[in-house]
């Protein structure tokens, strides 16, 4: 019987994928639009939920757990600040997926942006 993986693996190392998650989550902080790949913005999307619901609660427990998710102090400081404020009513559904009509330009793959709402 085969059961279907959790996650997608983007042809790396778990290593590099952590390494390629967290990057994208510290532009998308710091940016708060970053265009990239669908398939990149899906795995992205529950990785960066999870970092504004630390930041709605705004704990000091919450803080270090957000450092240690994305390793950057200045995109902490940005998601404590002015993000998790921003959705301090909202309960889920912070960032948004649009689809880009342009495909990638020597390949098929397909593009996206991911937003905060």
């Amino acid at each position: 019987m085969a059961f279907t993986k959790k996650a997608q693996t983007f042809h790396r190392e778990t290593g590099q994928r952590a390494a390629l998650i967290r990057s994208l989550a510290r532009s998308l902080v710091l940016e708060e639009r970053i265009s990239t790949t669908e398939a990149k913005a899906k795995a992205l999307r529950p990785f960066v939920e999870r970092l504004v619901t630390y930041a709605k609660s705004g704990t000091l427990a919450s803080r270090r757990l957000a450092i240690k998710r994305i390793h950057d102090k200045e995109a902490v400081a940005k998601l404590f600040g002015t993000i998790g404020p921003r959705y301090a009513d909202r309960k889920g559904g912070y960032t948004r997926i649009t689809k880009r009509t342009l495909r990638g330009s020597n390949d098929a793959r397909k593009l996206a942006y991911i937003a905060f709402v």
